[in-house]
């Protein structure tokens, strides 16, 4: 820059001479001044506008003010040589503000690099749209920047650079991004080769899944492979290895996406997640030979035990974990310290017994008194977390204690927590009246209305408490110091029950009043007006010092205070009436307070706010994290319910709704649309159910074609179990590539995949994804796999797959008297279900027998004594409910073309099932 601009060098090497404040101000409005005639003159070439912007540039870092040259800077925006370019990039996005008139200028412009084939311009122009951000630019470039995340085309450096602007924009203006529409194309980036496109793509997806959990489901299973790779397989470029740990940063960032959602059934994921688990534990023994090399490993060891934790709590990792946590919080290194004792909490917060824990009971408390304030904090939630009713005395006790020396920033919360873990682990009411008393006087200032209205709460509704919460509170308004928090509860308790400790020594009414009174001329307005509440129920419960509090009333109807002035007036007033009636009205008893969730609780989430990466759980036991949990399962009965909502006869099972089985999912994972639009979920691609009524009652066939894929299958089923063959075809003339499939699973069916399949299929290519599939009890919706994959741009394709209850049963053969007896035996209605139906082709008897049995019917001759008739008799296998009998007998009328179909079944939904299953086939499939 100094051979190229010897004006704008020697400008700032005359400001870096200016010995005083004055000779430099002097320089810059001279240069001002030079700089705002050259514009006015105009007819200035590339090169002197550049050199004009940049002295305004150093002159507006160096803190003056610039209230000219911003047109000049657009203007360089749209020059075609990168240095201008970029010097009127770089002024636009110190200049000017998200929400400047002007950034509405250079808009265009930056849509027209966006769209050029040189990456430098597109980077550029990302730059701009990451550093300005305002809602109008992310409105209208935010489909720009997609286009450029996603397109083959962009180099691996601009990729990078899209995601992360897009993430900038989702954060600033989360409603213009239309997340759940670009979640399977974003998904599908997983697989992208460059590991450094990945890592941001795992950013955006990241902050993209926290508020959309179901729409990027998909991910799940993309990113256990993708980790399987890195860290089992070592599959990765010696590049992105920083001191022996493979991308430490993408390890970290997988491990914990996985955390928003729940623990997926399917046993290939799980495995293949706990192998990732195990070999980083054991990556982990290790001796770390530098700083460098043991932050690395420790930032992965630590967000692995967490997974873990949030996998299963009694798992071996986590018992592994347990034991290594127990050093690390012992360590030399604060860093160590910090970090176990956080995950120590994250554990004390999900496992049921906190045994292992305790055994570090002495440490932790220690951990209060560490040097540094991060793990005093840690030390804290960590307590917080571990109390039960075993330790709680020692614990409350403990940080009671350590309050009085605490650190100011952290009072707040200790009172808050001491205050909550006072309330759940009393055993006696006594103790807890005693330690919130004893915690308001010791932390004085640091109580929140919200602690000194929780006792109120607790003490009107407990009979049992209210004479010893009096008399104990009546002894601290008779300390010479009380804090004002202290009055506030005295007030309020001693008049409502004070008249329970009227009669013992020293609380008498007047000591009552006394002792208030004492503290009335320190309080604040608002406490005052409160105790003036307070004297006029005094007025009702002890008549007989009424004069003295009459006199307070009195007093005080002149103060400036529009409050206390117009209290002290109403009270005054009604203890001065001829009768007691609207005295005794007024001060009628408090009713018990409704139950409700702790104010304490709500107060002390806010403390802890959700930053950027939310927390996946609540400082706290397993008790605070049971909202989490229930938010978890609401993602599976939501999707189970929008499978089965329409074709589920019964409430059979409601729980069922709420277990994890629809989250299952395959080991390779899923969805498209040949369109490329999002499937909802629980709806298929249009058109494509056109193969699957025949392979209802048939083990092999297509299940779909189109221009892009040809997808075949085969299937076999012996008892509750069956195995399902997918098989797809790549018909184009370029490869196949980010092949996934995803299977939307139904109440009491579970499927899963032993091994994932291929991402990629060769041009006119086969691949095949193996099933294996269990019916639990009889189910009513056949699932749907999901199907993405990238030919030129992103397919979606949505299939239902023949799985239905038919496929368990098994044909048996049965004599005639044999038959009718079980006929008999089961009965007619509601276990016998008939139906008759028009036929809409031609009855063929030879083709409804192969029918028949492909629905796996075993066929009976000579039962029925018209030989057009079909008898059949089957045994549906399930896991859960046993074998169910099933009889079928289907009366077709050649002559009127109609069927007669009737079907008994120990289980009257079952009988249904097979009816709705066998009706449009006999209309519509028999040529």
């Amino acid at each position: 820059m100094s051979n190229n601009m010897r004006g704008l060098t020697m400008f700032i090497a005359d400001i870096r001479n200016c010995r005083v404040r004055e000779s430099e101000e002097k320089r810059i409005n001279k240069e001002m001044a030079n700089i705002r005639a050259k514009f006015k003159e105009g007819n200035l070439n590339g090169y002197q506008k550049k050199k004009y912007v940049c002295k305004l540039l150093y002159m507006y870092i160096l803190g003056w003010d610039i209230d000219f040259g911003h047109m000049e800077a657009v203007n360089l925006i749209s020059s075609n040589k990168y240095s201008e370019k970029q010097i009127g990039y770089l002024a636009v996005t110190l200049l000017m503000h998200e929400n400047s008139d002007l950034t509405r200028l250079v808009v265009n412009s930056i849509r027209k690099d966006l769209d050029e084939y040189n990456e430098i311009y597109n980077c550029l122009a990302l730059h701009a749209i990451a550093n300005i951000g305002g809602r109008e630019m992310a409105e209208s470039l935010n489909g720009d920047v997609h286009r450029l995340l996603i397109s083959p085309a962009s180099k691996s450096f601009v990729k990078k650079k899209a995601a992360l602007t897009l993430l900038r924009l989702y954060r600033k203006h989360p409603d213009v991004i239309p997340a759940v529409d670009w979640s399977e194309r974003l998904i599908a980036l997983l697989d992208e080769p460059d590991l450094g496109v990945v890592l941001c793509v795992t950013s955006l997806i990241m902050a993209l899944a926290q508020d959309n959990l179901e729409a990027y489901l998909g991910c799940y299973a993309k990113v256990v492979e993708r980790l399987s790779k890195i860290v089992v397989k070592k599959e990765y470029a010696a590049d992105y290895v920083y001191y022996k740990v493979p991308i430490p940063w993408l390890q970290v960032k997988f491990l914990r996406l996985l955390q928003y959602y729940p623990p997926l059934d399917d046993t290939t994921i799980r495995h293949e997640l706990h192998n990732v688990l195990q070999t980083i534990m054991q990556n982990s023994q290790d001796t770390p030979k530098n700083v460098q090399h043991n932050n690395a490993q420790n930032a992965v060891l630590f967000e692995a035990i967490n997974l873990a934790i949030h996998l299963d709590t009694e798992s071996s990792i986590v018992n592994q974990a347990a034991v290594l946590l127990g050093r690390f919080i012992t360590s030399k290194e604060t860093n160590v310290r910090y970090l176990g004792l956080e995950t120590m909490a994250h554990l004390a917060a999900c496992v049921d017994s906190l045994e292992p824990i305790k055994k570090h009971q002495d440490t932790i408390l220690l951990s209060l008194r560490d040097k540094d304030i991060s793990v005093r904090r840690r030390g804290l939630d960590l307590l917080f977390s571990m109390c039960d009713v075993s330790n709680a005395k020692v614990i409350v006790t403990e940080l009671l204690r350590y309050l009085s020396i605490a650190d100011y920033g952290l009072r707040e919360e200790m009172v808050l927590k001491i205050a909550i873990l006072t309330e759940r682990f009393a055993t006696e009411y006594q103790w807890y009246v005693d330690i919130i008393l004893q915690l308001i006087s010791t932390a004085g200032d640091h109580v929140g209305n919200e602690v000194w209205y929780r006792v109120v709460q607790i003490v009107t509704n407990n009979e049992e408490l209210q004479e010893y919460a009096s008399r104990t509170v009546l002894k601290h308004l008779r300390s010479p110091t009380c804090h004002e928090n202290l009055v506030k509860i005295g007030g309020y308790i001693l008049g409502e029950f004070g008249h329970l400790v009227a009669n013992i020594p020293g609380g008498s009414p007047i000591e009552q009043f006394h002792a208030i009174y004492s503290k009335f001329g320190l309080c604040s307005t608002q406490t005052k007006a409160m105790l003036m509440t307070t004297f006029l129920k005094f007025v009702n419960l002890f008549p007989e010092i009424k004069g003295e509090i009459v006199s307070v009333f009195h007093n005080y109807r002149h103060v400036l205070d529009a409050e206390l002035q117009q209290r002290s007036t109403e009270y005054l007033a009604i203890s001065t009436m001829p009768n007691d009636d609207i005295l005794q009205t007024v001060c009628e008893e408090m009713p018990p307070f409704p139950e409700r969730e702790s104010a304490l609780l709500l107060r002390l989430q806010q403390q802890h706010a959700a930053t950027e990466d939310k927390r996946t759980w609540h400082i706290g036991g397993k008790e605070a994290n049971k909202e989490r949990e229930a938010v978890r399962l609401q993602l599976s009965a939501n999707r189970s319910n929008s499978t089965d909502s329409k074709s589920t006869p019964n409430n059979e099972s409601s729980t069922d709704l709420l277990t994890l089985e629809s989250l299952t999912i395959g080991a390779s994972t899923v969805a498209s649309q040949t369109n490329s639009a999002h499937i909802p979920a629980g709806t298929v691609t249009p058109g494509s159910e056109k193969w699957l009524g025949k392979l209802l009652y048939t083990s092999e066939g297509v299940l779909y074609e189109d221009n892009q894929i040809n997808v075949g299958l085969k299937s076999e089923y012996h008892g509750h179990v069956g195995r399902l063959a997918l098989y797809f075809n790549n018909k184009t003339n370029t490869n196949i590539t980010s092949f996934t499939t995803v299977i939307e699973q139904v109440p009491h069916l579970s499927i899963t995949t032993p091994q994932s399949a291929a991402t990629t299929i060769a041009v006119q290519a086969q691949i095949q994804q193996l099933f294996h599939i269990e019916c639990n009890k009889p189910f009513t919706t056949m699932p749907i796999v999901r199907i993405s994959f990238i030919s030129g741009s992103l397919h979606n394709v949505a299939l239902r797959l023949p799985i239905s209850l038919t496929k368990f049963m098994e044909p048996i053969e049965l004599g005639g008297p044999e038959f009718f007896a079980r006929w008999k035996q089961i009965g007619g209605s509601p276990r016998e279900i008939q139906r008759i139906f028009q036929a809409l082709v031609p009855i063929k008897l030879a083709d409804v027998g192969t029918m028949l049995s492909g629905f796996r019917f075993g066929l009976l001759e000579s039962v029925d004594p018209n030989p057009n008739n079909f008898v059949g008799s089957a045994v549906l296998h399930t896991k859960s409910a046993g074998m169910t009998g099933c009889l079928m007998r289907l009366e077709p009328n050649l002559d009127a073309q109609a069927y007669r179909l009737t079907v008994r079944s120990t289980n009257e939904n079952v009988s249904e099932q097979i009816c709705n299953l066998l009706e449009p086939r006999l209309a519509n499939d028999v040529v």
